[in-house]
């Protein structure tokens, strides 16, 4: 098992994913994608799993894609190349999880950003600390996101607040809005996650499979899958205006800063 996550068995028929860079703040890079997709299908395969909870070490859930990366080298799908492409390879990765047979939970605390908050929408279902912050700040500076959640899970009034100001948001909220399912205080989360792991896990997979598949036949009826494909093309777009540019420069000269710096 690779040292990027950690495997533990918290409950019968429960396994519990952490993601282990707290170093780098769980940044999501091509090899922890990786071995988080190569573990969650290998739960499909496996009679002993029937759901799995993924959290952060360390003190947050994810700071989201680890951009001091090459995301797209060891990519595990083909993504056709030009403008889109790792906005589509998103979409593989996150649409992976969604299309699981067996339930993911996905457990937050202190922060997720970006690339993580793209991670949890993707999970069947999502457990917040009250006072976990979550915010996409990206679409301030270069783009929309590149898996497009926001209309699909919270609605027209919300998504256009959170997509226009970039604001963050108090676990508390996210669960009143929509993006989570619940929040808890901070010292019971853990706790609280896993009872409902364990209602879960009470169902036998051969049915529990079904039941999950009825939820989302019905959101791809309602165009959810094609309204998030959809998005992949505006976010390709963002990359050519006039701030994306700005910012790439930014950032760029921000790295070069810090490694001159170095001792």
């Amino acid at each position: 098992m690779s040292g990027l996550i950690l495997v533990d068995t918290p409950a019968e028929h429960v396994r519990r994913v952490t993601l282990n860079r707290p170093e780098k703040r769980n940044a999501i890079s091509t090899p922890l994608r990786v071995a988080l997709l190569d573990t969650l299908r290998a739960h499909d395969h496996d009679p002993d799993v029937r759901v799995t909870i993924v959290r952060g070490a360390g003190p947050c859930f994810s700071s989201g894609y680890d951009l001091g990366s090459n995301l797209m080298e060891g990519s595990p799908f083909y993504s056709a190349p030009g403008d889109g492409q790792w906005a589509r390879q998103a979409n593989d990765t996150w649409f992976s999880v969604w299309d699981l047979a067996k339930p993911v939970i996905a457990q937050i605390h202190g922060y997720a950003i970006a690339g993580a908050t793209e991670l949890a929408s993707a999970c069947d279902l999502v457990y917040v600390a009250d006072e976990a912050t979550i915010s996409y700040p990206v679409v301030r500076v270069a783009s929309p996101p590149d898996w497009q959640y926001h209309t699909v899970l919270l609605g027209l009034r919300r998504a256009m607040e959170l997509m226009l100001t970039g604001d963050a948001i108090t676990g508390e909220e996210a669960a009143r809005i929509g993006f989570a399912n619940r929040s808890f205080p901070s010292d019971s989360l853990q706790d609280e996650v896993l009872a409902i792991a364990v209602r879960i896990a009470g169902v036998p997979s051969d049915l529990q499979q079904i039941n999950k598949r009825s939820v989302h036949r019905a959101f791809d009826v309602w165009g959810a899958r094609a309204a998030i494909r959809a998005g992949s093309e505006l976010q390709a777009l963002a990359s050519h205006t006039d701030t994306a540019a700005r910012f790439r420069q930014n950032a760029l000269a921000t790295v070069k800063k810090t490694v001159k710096e170095k001792p």
